[in-house]
């Protein structure tokens, strides 16, 4: 025989091919409650847990696998621990596969009681995941169902698994045992004692190295890209490379291309985002996904060289063909025709990023920032729809059709600008941008010098309000028609008055989207 192995798991995914392999290799089957069912049903041989230990399961199933024959058949050194299993009536268990109890998945379900919460607290799970990775010099623990393939194809190879699978396992397990009780603590620590608290006492956050990189920010720095374990589909975490280019993604591109898909998110009709150094450069959105991306492209051609795309539609030959006109970084749209992939494996160096369907623009998250020495942690800035419409206009004149949905388009793009941030706008693409200058006004000059005579008639974004009534002016003198802006300075008397003297629509939002 084999060994013996141990199957105690909640996530029964792909468990029966795994386990009739492990008995074709001549592993005896030890399980415990709705696993040993599950294996019994489907005509895989298993002896119980109760069986073995001699203790009948109790408290609902609280207690079944907190026995000494199990933890010392699993804890036992080879040549070391003989005489204590046989004192106990033990044997060596040589392969433990358990996942826990499903605590996040509950603790999600918005219909979940406390009491369920809590039973979903696995206590034998993880008590038996630490002591197979404790003594992973023997023993084998298989916590993820994705293991299973290469556990089961390692002993078939080799009737063993070597040193390093061994560590890399035992690791794995560590890893998420800790996430696991990092979830417990959160909810301990929040909203389980106090229903008005948002943000726990206590916060881990799970993140697992998907690979290092060539360097970070710059040549002479290190970098690492880790994702988290909770990550959604249509996040970066979850796109898939389509091979498209001759480097993998750096430090840089992939906070440039989050920072492109979170833009891109914010629109439901066709839409390009150009984005350069984590701002937008060129945003446009048209009734087909190449007009969009063109339109984009032109409205600051110069800054869109060397830069990430994100694009909200399926990418066809037609679109790629306008995408490979220009040097670019990075293209992440929800998915690439065949034809369009050929076409962007042209370009040497363009990495190519299918992440499937987009998250929504209101998608409630955390945003983390490191600090020295600590984090700061808030909710995601997750409005922009529906502000301008619903704003108060306290100018004499009121934003026509055109300068409304022109002005939708400028603040949804300006909440993505760093501040402090300005963008104009015309029809359904951007015409100029002013972003990360530490007076409103500068960032107002700026954004009218890029866009140069296509400021005439454009209409204008800030993020936050204007401080004095020279960056109007500024505007005013450029050409722009009608502005939106939070409002809430002290001066917005003298604010509004510049306005109606220029003959310039203004919608005060009441909402501030720095970006710091």
């Amino acid at each position: 025989m084999a060994g013996v192995a141990l199957l105690s798991v909640s996530d029964k995914q792909n468990l029966l091919p795994f386990a009739k392999r492990l008995v074709a290799l001549g592993y005896e089957l030890l399980s415990s409650g709705g696993t040993a069912k599950s294996l019994a049903d489907a005509g895989v041989p298993v002896s119980t847990v109760e069986s073995y230990t001699g203790s009948p399961e109790v408290m609902g199933g609280r207690v079944k696998t907190l026995h000494p024959r199990v933890h010392g058949g699993i804890l036992a050194r080879g040549g070391t621990d003989e005489a204590d299993l046989e004192r106990i009536g033990a044997k060596k268990i040589d392969l433990v596969i358990v996942n826990l109890y499903p605590f996040a998945k509950t603790l999600a379900n918005p219909a979940s009681t406390t009491e369920e919460i809590i039973e979903n607290i696995d206590i034998g799970g993880p008590s038996m995941v630490r002591s197979a990775a404790k003594n992973h010099a023997r023993v084998g623990v298989v916590c993820d169902p994705t293991d299973y393939e290469r556990v089961a194809t390692a002993l078939e190879k080799t009737g063993s698994l070597d040193d390093a699978l061994r560590i890399e396992l035992a690791a794995k397990a560590f890893a998420h045992t800790a996430a696991y009780d990092a979830e417990i603590a959160g909810y301990m620590s929040g909203a389980r004692t106090d229903k008005s608290v948002q943000f726990p006492r206590f916060l881990q956050l799970p993140f697992e190295r998907a690979y290092t990189l060539r360097y970070g920010e710059n040549p002479h720095q290190q970098g690492a890209f880790y994702t988290d374990a909770n990550a959604k589909p249509g996040s970066i975490a979850r796109a898939e490379s389509l091979g498209a280019g001759g480097k993998e993604l750096s430090f840089n591109n992939l906070v440039d291309v989050d920072a492109a898909l979170e833009a891109v998110r914010e629109f439901e009709e066709p839409t390009a985002v150009v984005v350069k150094h984590t701002n937008p450069c060129g945003v446009a959105t048209a009734k087909t996904i190449r007009e969009a991306y063109v339109h984009a492209r032109e409205a600051d051609s110069l800054s869109a060289f060397g830069g990430i795309v994100a694009l909200n539609r399926e990418v066809d030959e037609e679109t790629a063909r306008a995408l490979a006109e220009t040097f670019l970084e990075c293209v992440i749209a929800p998915a690439f025709s065949p034809a369009a992939v050929e076409v962007l494996r042209t370009k040497k160096n363009l990495r190519v990023l299918s992440v499937g369907s987009l998250l929504p623009a209101d998608e409630a998250a955390w945003v983390v920032k490191r600090l020295s020495g600590g984090v700061v942690l808030q909710t995601r800035d997750a409005t922009a729809r529906g502000e301008v419409r619903n704003g108060k206009v306290p100018t004499k004149r009121k934003p026509t059709e055109e300068e409304l949905t022109a002005l939708e388009l400028a603040w949804k793009v300006c909440k993505h600008v760093k501040s402090n941030a300005i963008v104009l706008a015309r029809g359904g693409e951007t015409v100029g941008v002013g972003a990360g200058q530490m007076s409103r006004v500068i960032s107002v000059q700026i954004a009218c010098e890029k866009a140069g005579e296509r400021s005439k008639g454009s209409v204008l974004a800030s993020d936050a309000f204007f401080p004095f009534a020279d960056g109007l002016q500024a505007a005013a003198k450029a050409g722009i028609t009608a502005v939106a802006q939070p409002g809430g300075s002290v001066k917005d008397e003298d604010v509004i008055r510049a306005a109606d003297e220029a003959g310039l629509a203004m919608v005060m939002t009441g909402v501030r989207h720095f970006r710091h």
